[in-house]
């Protein structure tokens, strides 16, 4: 059920991605190391849109959504408060950025 309930929220979080930058709403036929950096890019301007700009419609849409679930009463419904790496997937997180950087800059 935790599981299930975090996955809804990353989903969520990539749905507000796509409505915020739309080249990521259809599919892509660009090559898969074009697609990583246009995936990559969009998560950088996205970062400056939330540190920059002071209001998003998008996320306001967003929270509105939220707003109508948390009239949904749950029973015994626990919520995922933390997420704890593994020093497994932290080294896998590294390792592919870094070959990702790598393969860019050539």
């Amino acid at each position: 059920m935790k599981h299930s309930k975090a996955r809804n929220m990353i989903e969520r979080c990539f749905g507000l991605l796509k409505g915020q930058l739309k080249i990521l709403a259809s599919p892509s036929f660009f090559p898969i190391e074009t697609q990583m950096c246009i995936i990559l890019a969009c998560c950088l301007l996205h970062n400056l849109i939330q540190k920059y700009m002071i209001f998003d419609p998008q996320e306001l849409e967003s929270l509105e959504e939220d707003d109508d679930m948390e009239d949904k009463h749950f029973e015994d419904d626990e919520y995922v408060t933390s997420i704890t790496p593994t020093k497994e997937w932290t080294n896998f997180r590294n390792t592919l950025a870094l070959e990702m950087f790598n393969h860019w800059r050539e």
